[in-house]
C-alpha cells in the first residue's frame, strides 16, 4: 500500500463516519472475521456497541430502537449464519414500519464466483425484506450508498434496508474528497393533502350518522395523537384503535373505544359493524386485515394517511386524504360540525369499563390474565413502557392493557414475532434510561432469546420481564381447543426461572399468590440488575373469553 493510500480512509472508516453522520448513537451485533475492519473503526467511534448474544437480538434491538425514535436502529453482523439469523428482525422491521439498517459482512468478492465457505448471495436473501438491499462494491461509492439506505428505511413507511461489505472491499482506501465525506441529510418539508379531498373528507363526515374512527401505526409514527384526540373530542365520534396505535387517543377519554385485533369479535367489532361511515386514519392494512372488520365490503371508507391505501378489495376507499396526518384532520375538522352524542357506543363503552374493573379485586390463583395485567396498569406510570412479546398473552395486552400515550405499549403486530420483547426492552432501557420498561413474554417466546438478559446485565440496563407461565404455546393451544376441542404437541417444561435469573446474575420472582404481584412489581424496578418474574397464568380464562365473546356478538 503506497504512502497516499496509507493516508486515505478506507471503505469501513467512511462507512462508520457516515453512520456517524445520520445520528446513529448505538449498534448492535456481533463481531465476525469478515466484518473485523468495520469492528476496527466502530472502535475509534463514539458510537456505542452493543455486543448481543446471538443476532436476532440485534435485530430487534435496532427494530425497537427504530420504533421508538423513528430514526433508524443499526444492526450488524458477520457473513452467513451471521447474517442469516438478522432475517427474522429484519423482517420485524420492514413489515411493523419501524426503520433498521442492517449491515452484514460478506467473502472477498474474488470468492464470490465459487462455491465459498458460508458464502450466500445476501444481497438477494435480504431483497424480499427490506426496502433496498446493496453491496458495496466501488470503494467510491459508500457514502451514497448509506445514504441510500438510511434515506428509505427512514421514510413513510419505515422499513429495512441492507447493507452487504466484502472483506475485501472494506480495507480498500476511499479518493480523497467527495467520496471520503458523508452526503448531507437534507430537511424534508411536509406534504399536505389536496383541498378537495379535505372538502369532499368533510362532506362524508357531516352526511354520516354514525361516523367511527379506525386508526393505526402511521399516525402514532407521525405525532398525530394531539390532532386525532381533538378530533375526536370535537366532532364526538368514537375511536378504535389496532395493536400498533395503542394510546394515540387516551384510554380514558370518553370516545375511546379501545383496541381491535384478537381473533374473536370483541366490542369494537360490534362497534364497526354499527358504523355507517370508517375514518380510516394511519390505517395499514398489515396490522389488521380489512376482512376482520369489513368483510362484507359494505362500509364506507375515508382513508387519511402519509400515503395512499393498499390494494385490497374489501378496503376501497370514497375518498383518500393523503398528506400530513395532523393538517389533514384540523383542516377536516375546521369544516365540520359536532354530531350528537354517540349514545350506543358510549354504551357500549360503559359495558368494556365495567367488565375491565370486574376483575380488580380477583384473587384466585394461578393469576387471571384480566387481574395480572390490571395490576400492571394500575403499577405502571403513564409514560412507562410496556413491551408484549406474541403468544396468548399479547391478546390479553391487547384487551386488557390500555395505554394514556402512544408507544408506551409496544406490540409487534405486522410480522408477529416471538421474541421481540427481552431484546426490545434493551433497546427501550437504553433510549429511556429514566423509564420503568417492562417486557411482558409468554414462557415459550422468552426463552426464544433470554440470552440476552447477559446483555442486559453488561450494558446497564435493568429491565424487568414478566413471565406469563403456562408451561405451554399458549395461543396454539387456545386455537387448537377453539377448533377442535382438544390441543397437542403445545406443552413443554420450563426451567426454575428464578434460578436462571440467579444464573444471569440477575434477580429472580416467583408470584405464589395474587396478593404478591404489585409489591414484587415495585421491588424488581427498584434493583439495579434486570429481573425476571415468573408469574403462573391461569389460561382457562382463553376459552371462557372466546364462549363469551361468542355468546356476546355472534348468537
Amino acid at each position: 500500500m503506497s504512502e497516499q493510500e496509507k493516508k486515505q480512509n478506507t471503505v469501513a472508516e467512511v462507512l462508520v463516519k457516515c453512520l456517524e453522520n445520520e445520528g446513529v448513537k448505538y449498534v448492535f451485533g456481533i463481531p465476525g472475521e469478515e466484518n473485523l475492519d468495520m469492528m476496527n473503526a466502530l472502535e475509534k467511534s463514539d458510537i456505542r456497541v452493543i455486543v448481543v448474544r446471538h443476532e436476532q437480538g440485534a435485530a430487534f434491538m435496532a427494530d425497537m430502537y427504530g420504533r421508538l425514535t423513528g430514526k433508524a436502529g443499526v444492526c450488524f453482523s458477520t457473513l452467513g449464519p451471521g447474517a442469516t439469523n438478522l432475517i427474522t428482525g429484519t423482517a420485524d422491521a420492514n413489515s411493523d414500519g419501524a426503520p433498521l439498517i442492517a449491515i452484514t459482512g460478506q467473502v472477498g468478492t474474488e470468492r464470490m464466483h465459487l462455491t465459498s465457505h458460508q458464502y450466500l448471495d445476501l444481497v438477494e436473501l435480504f431483497a424480499p425484506i427490506t426496502k433496498r438491499s446493496k453491496q458495496i462494491v466501488n470503494p467510491n461509492s459508500v457514502n451514497e450508498i448509506v445514504r441510500i439506505a438510511f434515506k428509505y428505511a427512514e421514510s413513510e413507511k419505515p422499513g429495512a434496508c441492507h447493507v452487504d461489505l466484502p472483506t475485501n472491499v472494506a480495507k480498500l482506501p476511499v479518493s480523497s474528497g467527495i467520496a471520503a465525506q458523508p452526503l448531507k441529510k437534507p430537511e424534508r418539508d411536509k406534504e399536505y393533502a389536496s383541498f378537495s379531498s379535505i372538502d369532499q373528507a368533510a362532506a362524508m363526515i357531516f352526511k354520516a350518522k354514525h361516523p367511527v374512527i379506525l386508526v393505526g401505526h402511521s399516525a402514532v409514527r407521525n405525532h398525530a395523537g394531539e390532532a386525532l384526540t381533538s378530533f375526536a373530542d370535537v366532532l364526538k365520534i368514537p375511536v378504535v384503535n389496532t395493536m400498533m396505535a395503542k394510546g394515540i387517543i387516551p384510554y380514558n377519554n370518553k370516545y375511546s373505544l379501545w383496541t381491535i385485533g384478537i381473533p374473536q369479535k370483541d366490542y369494537q367489532n360490534k362497534v364497526l359493524d354499527m358504523a355507517d361511515l370508517v375514518i380510516a386514519v394511519g390505517y395499514d392494512i398489515v396490522e389488521f386485515a380489512p376482512g376482520k372488520w369489513n368483510g362484507e365490503g359494505k362500509h364506507k371508507i375515508i382513508h387519511i394517511d402519509q400515503r395512499p391505501a393498499h390494494i385490497n378489495m374489501l378496503y376501497q376507499p370514497e375518498v383518500e386524504v393523503v398528506g400530513d396526518i395532523s393538517y389533514s384532520l384540523q383542516q377536516i375538522l375546521y369544516r365540520s360540525d359536532a354530531k350528537e352524542e354517540p349514545e350506543e357506543f358510549l354504551k357500549l363503552r360503559e359495558e368494556m369499563v365495567a367488565e375491565y374493573e370486574s376483575y380488580a379485586d380477583a384473587t384466585s390463583f394461578p393469576m387471571k390474565p384480566q387481574k395480572i395485567l390490571y395490576d400492571v396498569r394500575k403499577f405502571m406510570g403513564a409514560d412507562d413502557i410496556v413491551i408484549s412479546d406474541v403468544g396468548a398473552h399479547k391478546m390479553w395486552i391487547a384487551r386488557e392493557y390500555n395505554c394514556y400515550e402512544p408507544n408506551t405499549c409496544i406490540i409487534s403486530n405486522g410480522f408477529a414475532t416471538m421474541g421481540i420483547a427481552v431484546p426490545g426492552a434493551v433497546a427501550a432501557k437504553l433510549i429511556y434510561p429514566e423509564k420503568k420498561v417492562l417486557a411482558i413474554s409468554g414462557d415459550g417466546g422468552f426463552m426464544m432469546n433470554s440470552q440476552e438478559y447477559e446483555t442486559a446485565l453488561r450494558e446497564g440496563t435493568p429491565i424487568v420481564t414478566l413471565i406469563f407461565s403456562d408451561a405451554s404455546y399458549g395461543l396454539i393451544k387456545w386455537k387448537q381447543m377453539d377448533h377442535f376441542g382438544h390441543n397437542c404437541f403445545v406443552d413443554f417444561q420450563n426451567p426454575d426461572f428464578v434460578k436462571y435469573a440467579e444464573s444471569m446474575h440477575a434477580k429472580g420472582y416467583r408470584v405464589e399468590k395474587a396478593e404478591d404481584l404489585l409489591p414484587i412489581l415495585e421491588d424488581a424496578f427498584q434493583q439495579k440488575v434486570p429481573c425476571i418474574i415468573d408469574c403462573p397464568v391461569d389460561y382457562s380464562e382463553n376459552t371462557k373469553l372466546s364462549e363469551y365473546l361468542h355468546d356476546k356478538f355472534e348468537k
